[in-house]
Order: C-alpha cells, then structure tokens, then sequence
C-alpha cells in the first residue's frame, strides 16, 4: 500500500512541478503568436475579465501529459490512439485561439480525434448500466462512443467562463477516478497512470488560472474534457466502475450547465453552441457572489458529487444515491430560482408563491373569521 501511495504521489508531483514550471513559457510565446484574450463589450461574451489574458494554458496541460507519459507511461496500441487524437484536439484547440474558427470546424477535428479512439484504440462504450439495469448497444457502440467522447470534449470547454473554473473541475474528476482506482488496487493499470499524469497536469494548470488567472486554457482546455472522455471509457471497460453513470455524476455540474445551455438557446432559436452569459456561475455571479466564492461554490457542488460517486463505488450504493438525490433537488430549486433555462422559470415560481400565500392568507382571514361568528 505504502509503494503505491509513494508511486502516484510520485507521478502527480513530477507532472505537477513541470507544468507549473512551463506555465510561464506558454504564457510568453502565447503573447508572441498572438493567443490572446482580449477583453471584449460584446453582451455574450462568456469570459469575466477586464485585461488582456494570453491563452495556451491547455498546450501547457498537454506537454505535461507528455512529460509524464515519457517517464512513467506505458506504450500500447489504446495509448497511441490516445497520444494522436490529444494531439488533433490540442491542434484545433491551438488554431481556434491564433484565429478564431466556426463550431463546426472546431466539429470536425473532435470527430476525427473521437474516431481514432474508437476505431483504431477500439476503446467503445459497449453498455451502459445504472441501478441494476444494462442496455447493450451492439453495433450502436461506435456512433455512441464517438457522441460520448465530444460531449465530454464539449461540456469542459463551455464551462471554462471564470477563472479556475475548467481546470478545478477537472482535477476532481482525475482525484475521485484516482481514489476510487487506488482503493481497488489498480495503481500501475494504464487508466490509472493516465488519472495521476492528469491530476499532476491539470493541478499544475490550476495553479496558474485561479482567481485572478494569469493564464487560460483557451480552446485547448478541450484536451481536458477529451481525457474525461478516455479515462471514463477505459475505467468502465475495465469493469472498474459498477456503472457508467458513475463518471458522468463526477462531472455533473458541466454536463448539466451544457444541458441546460442547449435547452436555453433552442427556446431562444439561438444556436445551440452560441455564447451567452446564462451558465451556471453567471447565475451566482447575479446573485452577488464574488468571482472566487462563485468557484468555490461549484467546487463544492462537485466535490458532494464526487463524494456520492466514491461512496457509490466503494461503500454503500444506498448512501451514494440519497446523495445524489439530495443534490439534484438542490439543482432542480436552482432552475426554478434563476433564469439558467428561461427568464420565465423564475417569474412563474414567484407568481406561483404569491398565488399559494394569497391563499393561505384568505383560509386563515376565513378561520379567524368563523371564530368570531362563532363567538357572538
């Protein structure tokens, strides 16, 4: 136990120390070819900034990988697949933030990169199980993975809008796959090198992009959602994980900000990748939090969904749902509070709670009322 403690503390630290150490490099040649990020009066313009920012912080993340994979990774025929499409995500990523280019361009490269995964690393999501249910896919597999893999490519990048944001995410999914690896004695297997290189990387990132950021992911904070996307595959073919829902709740909060984007665009007939400033944190930042608090909160939103997934995994089933529950109660009183789908949610809950004190004030009017008659 203690060797394998010694092992992935050794690949975190090692990945942590150079990424944190290139930062500074990436932020300087960001600057020389031009990947910047300006601060813009545009109203759907997601980022909160009010000074120039370079980006390339997600080449950064990327080199880290690669250092770490250098020293302590293992070559197999899933992770040369894994090293091409990072490499063609990281390649869009890096055109997007020099130039910026349409979605669908942007599409094009995630389901090339997808596409290698699935058909030349024949990493598949074969199945999907929840609460003792399995439905297999058969030939469906691959178009399902391939949707798979650009959804989490995807959901990470539209919630990179705050400072620390992305890449605080995204550590606590590699820490909870961590733990739950750990604790089933898979430290040396392939998924598990790649969480710990990640962990190292993305905390190595992190310290750089929290509030205030020194330097953002850019469009290349799409590599950190693609490894979600890779990690998750592999730990549920591996049979790691007692359900694939289990790394979709770790990233909960992402995945339902872009749900919820989507639905919100279409009923404005807006695109459903179009920027706007209804996400999640915009919400609380609305609601007069402060921008570092506004990250902590989803921090800690997450880190009770990670907490469900160990339990989950490794404890108690039982516990693991109820907190999964209580949370998604906590999301679905959120909607109805704020205008993260539409400006009409919160408008009718308000109605809504007028109409049900109206009226409980009415039968109480009466109550008093019929007492007094009674009386005389």
């Amino acid at each position: 136990m203690k060797t394998e403690i010694i092992e992935a503390m050794k690949i975190v630290v090692v990945t942590f120390l150079f990424t944190a150490l290139i930062m500074p490099i990436m932020k300087k040649i960001a600057y020389h070819i031009g990947a910047v990020d300006k601060p813009r009066s545009d109203e759907n313009h997601r980022h909160i900034h009010n000074h120039t920012v370079p980006k390339l912080g997600g080449v950064g993340i990327f080199l880290g990988f690669l250092f770490g994979y250098m020293i302590f990774g293992k070559l197999s025929i899933q992770m040369l697949s894994i090293l091409i499409g990072s490499f063609i995500i990281i390649l869009t990523g890096i055109v997007d933030d020099i130039k910026s280019i349409r979605a669908s361009q942007k599409l094009i490269g995630q389901l090339i990169a997808a596409c290698i995964i699935v058909f030349y690393g024949q990493i598949l999501l074969n199945n999907i199980s929840a609460f003792g249910f399995q439905l297999d896919f058969g030939i469906w597999a691959y178009p399902i993975t391939i949707l798979f893999i650009v959804i989490c490519t995807n959901v990470i990048n539209l919630i990179d809008g705050l400072d620390g944001l992305s890449s605080g995410i995204s550590s606590i999914f590699y820490l909870t796959i961590g733990i739950i690896g750990f604790f089933q004695g898979r430290s040396g297997s392939l998924v598990m090198i790649l969480t710990f290189i990640m962990l190292g990387a993305t905390l190595g990132f992190l310290l750089h992009n929290f509030y205030p950021a020194k330097i953002f992911a850019g469009d290349c904070s799409m590599f950190m959602g693609f490894t979600i996307s890779i990690i998750s595959l592999l730990e549920f073919k591996a049979t790691a994980l007692t359900s694939f829902f289990v790394p979709i709740m770790i990233i909960a909060i992402p995945m339902l900000d872009t749900f919820f984007a989507i639905i919100r665009r279409l009923l404005r007939h807006q695109p459903p990748f179009a920027p706007d400033r209804e996400h999640i944190h915009h919400q609380l930042l609305g609601m007069h939090f402060s921008h570092r608090a506004t990250v902590l909160i989803i921090y800690a939103i997450n880190i009770l969904f990670a907490v469900a997934s160990i339990l989950y995994t490794l404890k108690d089933k039982m516990v693991g749902q109820i907190i999964y529950i209580v949370i998604f109660i906590l999301v679905v009183w959120f909607v109805f509070h704020t205008s993260i789908i539409s400006e009409k949610i919160p408008k009718k809950t308000g109605e809504i709670k007028k109409k049900v004190e109206f009226t409980i004030k009415n039968v109480e009017k009466k109550k008093k009322t019929t007492k007094t008659t009674k009386k005389d």
